[in-house]
């Protein structure tokens, strides 16, 4: 139909544009458009599911794999101070001192472990070793007469909740860590669990 403007109070008339002419719309057109739009849904529905498949794989095996355990190697001190069994009580309390530690391995000749000596071991004997010119008796006394025979020790790859779970267990304050021929390559003290789990995360400590 003619399009109709007043411009100035004169009407203007102008004819309409012509516009081609469609077939009307049949039912057939219809379904198909519908068809077509489900289809197009359908699609976008399953590209979304893919996405998010794909994401959960990516995702799944980082989550689901654990951390590896923490182990002896990882906080315990190495290289380890240790003495031979016919050392004196006096140089076992010397090396303490001097060191600030207060357990110590104690070998044979061929460096095997044999024994624990403690700062504990030594207190009965503390007023006789800390007395000067001379030191009392039990100053010579060798380690083998007094250190601990009955010692649990524990290898650099024991993870770390074996070993406090023993030391718990066994009211020890310290294993030595040993190698395969038995020989001390390091110590595991309580004091080395607390100073890792101020330091780390608990979950990290313990997985």
């Amino acid at each position: 139909m003619p399009i109709i403007r007043a411009v100035n109070g004169i009407v203007e008339m102008h004819p309409a544009l012509s516009v081609s002419s469609r077939p009307p719309a049949t039912q057939a057109d219809a379904d198909n458009r519908r068809g077509r739009s489900k289809e197009q849904g359908r699609q976008a529905t399953n590209h979304a599911t893919l996405l998010a498949q794909q994401a959960y794989q990516e995702q799944g095996p980082q989550g689901a794999t654990p951390k590896p355990a923490l182990l002896a190697q990882d906080l315990m001190t190495s290289p380890v101070t240790s003495l031979p069994s016919d050392s004196t009580l006096l140089e076992a309390w010397s090396v303490m001192k001097h060191k600030g530690i207060h357990h110590l391995p104690v070998t044979s000749v061929h460096g095997t472990l044999v024994g624990m000596i403690s700062d504990h071991d030594l207190l009965p004997y503390a007023h006789e070793l800390e007395s000067v010119n001379p030191p009392g008796p039990s100053a010579g006394h060798k380690l083998a007469r007094v250190m601990s025979t009955r010692v649990l020790s524990a290898t650099p790859t024991t993870e770390i909740r074996e070993i406090a779970h023993v030391m718990l267990d066994e009211h020890v304050s310290a294993i030595p860590i040993l190698d395969s021929s038995r020989h001390p390559v390091g110590i595991l003290a309580t004091s080395d669990i607390l100073r890792a789990i101020v330091r780390r995360s608990p979950l990290e400590l313990w997985t």
